[in-house]
């Protein structure tokens, strides 16, 4: 299982329109080609307008068939620009966990 932690630190006070627009429209979209959402954070104390979402994969190839077919979605290019002037930094990480992580279940 792999990991894909994306991070994304936006425009100061648009976390609201942020989440709304994802919540409304855009999470479906990802979760019908992502599939298996491990979680979608928000910062709350910490570094501020922050948000963190956490996508499983079977293995990167899994993962790069999966985005592949995202980013094909003309669904998901409608709705791109809604969030893509939010953004101002994005940092993606994959990750691997250890053999005595607890692991999501999924796949």
């Amino acid at each position: 299982m792999f990991y894909e932690i994306r991070t994304y630190r936006l425009k100061n006070g648009t976390i609201p329109q942020y989440l709304k627009v994802v919540e409304e429209e855009g999470i479906e979209i990802q979760k019908s080609h992502l599939g298996t959402l491990v979680g979608y954070f928000f910062s709350e104390i910490g570094t501020i307008n922050e948000i963190v979402h956490i996508w499983a994969f079977t293995s990167l190839d899994d993962r790069e068939a999966r985005r592949k077919r995202l980013l094909a979605d003309p669904r998901w290019q409608a709705f791109l620009p809604k969030i893509r002037d939010l953004i101002e930094v994005a940092e993606n990480k994959i990750m691997k966990p250890a053999n005595f992580s607890p692991r999501s279940e999924a796949h």
